[in-house]
């Protein structure tokens, strides 16, 4: 009889495991018809499907594949000449994406954050690198955060850190005239990008949370576990992006990891340890000094990102609606060292590159610089220089770091447009359509160097353009710099872009003082590669790939 029973029961456990995989399964299966059979209606129901643009060269790829093999933004500049400011043009299976060159629509589409936000796919890979900090932040909770580290980021703050650049910018200087000496030759051969990157992660590090991670103190062409994995992760190739954006449609594929996403992890893992470590102290620090248990806002004194933070976590009679919890307050370490120091290295990689290249811009601002009777220049003096301005602007112009971001539509929505265009149909309109769910280009590069605002020769390296006020085209992008479009406009503009301009000017003004700059290889042989910003790669042998920025530096001497 027990054997009966046993048998029995193990039967049916045996049905009801095959009857669980079949429901599971089953379950999984309608789950992707639905969500295959929704994204094929709200593809067809698209508004954007009746705008101007190239035609649809595969049903699957729709752009991609032409978009991926060409230099970022080449392919729909040209589309722009040829059909017009306002375009859509197809991405996976078809689907339409729009691409507009108009400032009243792009001004409309950044000032309205919370019906225009990141695509689920985007925020995957994006968090993937960032963490989830404040660019990840959306709605009420992006406009908290922001709040409360704004002040980190403001003037009288930038003042007091300014030493710090300068500082960071010697020992770097230092660092090159020590590799010059060296040489047999009169030059050194430096890779810019790997130094630009140590140099502005020791400066995010100091300015921000009072941390030097010593990049530029370890030994000559060693890096650190941040360093190096920077440089692999901004450096990847296509084929991790499109599992990445995959992983974002697709969650069930986030359970296999590629080893690039392991090295992200760990670089990630490593910054909320060194932050939970620098959260406590200065949370110690606090207590000891106040004397007391429950803390408040007027005993925490200063301005920096990391005191800011802890403010917002203990200090007992701040409203909640101001408040951060733990896991948001070390959400910020990846998230503001990763993008406060990748941004301002690989801008300077660039803007030596094309100092290498128009060597009567590098020796007109090295006359300017020299002119400076100090090696250790306040904000004010840094600022004070107007070819150094003009070389920074134009460095941000034609090399915008972030070379374009994507924004998805959360509700159905009339965008105005301040130049009409002629849709598929023949009809002339001054709106876009947008349906929930259909994803908005931003393009940052592009509109950048768009020949219709700066002129005949936006794709060319020309600082002397700043000399006068840009014209009443250029004047109406919006932007919070100098009519860039770098830095974004509305809620989510970049919230350290002060930091930046003033960082980057204290790096060139210590390093075009000290030396002279050419390239070490063909100038052909310099590619830009985009995972969320425009890293310089060098294509050799075979086609091969290495992220780098070769640079000949010899010392200058003034005659």
């Amino acid at each position: 009889m027990s054997l009966v029973w046993s048998v029995t029961r193990a039967a049916l456990n045996t049905n009801f495991a095959a009857l669980l995989i079949t429901v599971s399964t089953a379950a999984v299966l309608c789950c992707a018809l639905y969500k295959a059979a929704s994204f094929v209606y709200r593809t067809l129901d698209s508004p954007l499907r009746i705008l101007p643009g190239p035609p649809n060269p595969s049903v699957f790829w729709g752009h991609t594949r032409a978009t991926s093999k060409s230099s970022h933004s080449v392919l729909q500049e040209k589309w722009t000449e040829e059909y017009g400011p306002t375009i859509s043009y197809n991405s996976f299976l078809s689907s339409s994406r729009l691409w507009t060159m108009d400032t009243r629509a792009l001004q409309h589409i950044l000032t309205n954050s919370y019906n225009y936000q990141r695509p689920p796919q985007s925020r995957f890979y994006i968090s993937r690198v960032l963490g989830t900090g404040l660019i990840m932040a959306e709605e009420d909770q992006h406009k908290r955060q922001r709040k409360i580290t704004s002040p980190a980021f403001g003037s009288a703050q930038i003042r007091e850190q300014t030493e710090i650049f300068i500082d960071k910018s010697r020992l770097l200087r230092d660092k090159w005239v020590a590799e010059v000496a060296k040489s047999r030759t009169g030059y050194a051969q430096v890779d810019a990008m790997f130094w630009m990157s140590k140099a502005a992660l020791d400066i995010i590090g100091l300015t921000s949370f009072g941390h030097d991670f010593g990049e530029l103190n370890a030994p000559v062409g060693k890096t650190g576990l941040l360093s190096d994995a920077f440089n692999t992760i901004f450096t990847t190739n296509g084929v991790y992006l499109l599992l990445a954006i995959m992983k974002g449609i697709l969650p069930f594929l986030r359970i296999f990891k590629t080893e690039i996403e392991k090295i992200s992890e760990n670089a990630q893992n490593e910054l909320r340890r060194i932050g939970r470590q620098l959260v406590e102290e200065k949370k110690a620090s606090i207590v000891a000094a106040s004397g007391k248990g429950d803390v408040e806002e007027k005993n925490i004194f200063g301005r920096d990102l990391l005191t800011l933070l802890v403010k917002a976590n203990m200090a007992t009679d701040i409203p909640e609606s101001q408040r951060l919890t733990d896991y948001e307050i070390l959400e910020q370490f990846p998230t503001f060292v990763v993008v406060g120091h990748e941004t301002t290295s690989t801008s300077l990689s660039w803007g030596l590159f094309s100092l290498t290249q128009n060597q009567d811009v590098q020796r007109k601002l090295r006359e300017e610089l020299l002119d400076v009777p100090t090696e250790n220049p306040t904000m004010e003096e840094l600022q004070a220089l107007p070819y150094l301005d003009m070389v920074v602007k134009e460095i941000l112009r034609y090399h915008s770091p972030i070379p374009q971001t994507n924004r998805m539509a959360m509700n159905d929505d009339v965008i105005p447009c301040s130049v009409p265009y002629t849709d598929r149909n023949g009809v002339r309109r001054d709106h876009i359509r947008v349906k929930k769910g259909d994803i908005v280009s931003i393009p940052i590069l592009a509109l950048n160097r768009y020949k219709p605002y700066w002129g005949k020769d936006a794709m060319e390296f020309k600082p002397e353009r700043w000399a006068q006020p840009p014209g009443a085209t250029a004047a109406s992008i919006p932007g919070v710099f100098g009519n860039l479009f770098s830095f974004l406009c509305g809620p989510r503009s970049c919230i350290g872009w002060r930091f930046a301009i003033v960082e980057m000017k204290a790096i060139l003004f210590t390093l075009v003082r000290e030396f002279e700059f050419e390239l070490d290889v063909p100038v052909d042989m310099v590619k830009k590669r985009t995972a969320i910003v425009q890293r310089p790669v060098v294509v050799g042998v075979e086609r091969k790939e290495e992220g780098k920025m070769p640079l000949r530096v010899r010392r200058y001497v003034r005659v």
